[in-house]
């Protein structure tokens, strides 16, 4: 597991006055050997390079705990239904250097598969978290190759993690959409968005998506929680939306298009 006595890093965050960037635009500043060096905290491609970056960033200094409450939900939802977590063959979709993967693997699920687009997401969960996944796929979820695709429908998925990726640019609807086609019927969904998401005001291609999703007839809401995802660089509290669920049916490919979503 990953070293928390890792190296620790010199971050300074921008003036005030920067408050008004889009999440997905926010940036930092990493001094190394002197040298100041501007990062987007989306910038997870050179952040997932240095160990203990990405942890110290979002998990030290913003206190971000999603990964703990997206898991705790999933596992009083499989609670309610007496279904044991140690029988779940989880696919972790947008999995990072591995947080959810960590916490899921603690509490005892049967099979892991995390997946990302990034290889230094592979690298950096391997290199920190050798033990998590049983195994870890780089690929583009918009576009699955035959061979990707039939390799990950042998791991027979039986539920969907997918925590702090969702929305911004960074996993499309069609991604999303892909990865559910590869869970079961009856399988489980857990993840979380930001709160404006479910807010009719949004008309991003994610939020309709995920809106016509949760009022659908394909999903069943065992838990729906706003909870404090992090705080911002200001201290403000960042809102997001906890979701866990389980499939009714399956979804038809027509669905995205049936709503007008974008890819």
């Amino acid at each position: 597991m990953f070293d928390r006595m890792s190296k620790c890093y010199r971050i300074q965050f921008p003036p005030e006055g920067s408050e008004n960037l889009g999440q997905d635009e926010v940036y930092f500043t990493l001094i190394e050997d002197g040298v100041s060096k501007r990062l987007r905290f989306h910038d997870y491609d050179k952040i997932y390079k240095r160990p203990g970056l990405y942890e110290q960033l979002f998990y030290e200094r913003l206190r971000c705990n999603s990964p703990e409450k997206v898991a705790n939900l999933l596992q009083s939802a499989l609670s309610s239904v007496r279904e044991p977590i140690t029988e779940l063959r989880i696919l972790d979709l947008g999995a990072g250097n591995g947080m959810m993967g960590e916490v899921l693997k603690r509490n005892g699920v049967a099979r892991l598969v995390g997946a990302d687009i990034i290889p230094e997401a592979r690298e950096a969960a391997y290199r920190d978290r050798s033990t998590v996944y049983d195994d870890y796929y780089v690929a583009d979820f918009t576009e699955l190759g035959s061979d990707t695709l039939e390799q990950l429908r042998e791991w027979s998925f039986d539920c969907l993690t997918c925590v702090a990726a969702l929305g911004f640019g960074d996993l499309p609807p069609r991604a999303f959409f892909n990865a559910m086609k590869l869970v079961r019927t009856d399988g489980w969904l857990a993840f979380n968005i930001k709160d404006t998401f479910l807010d009719h005001s949004d008309q991003t291609g994610f939020s309709r998506f995920v809106r016509e999703l949760v009022f659908s007839k394909y999903l069943d809401i065992y838990h729906l929680e706003r909870y404090r995802h992090r705080l911002s660089m200001e201290g403000s509290q960042l809102f997001y939306y906890a979701l866990v669920g389980r499939m009714t049916a399956s979804i038809p490919e027509s669905f995205l298009e049936l709503y007008g979503i974008e890819n």
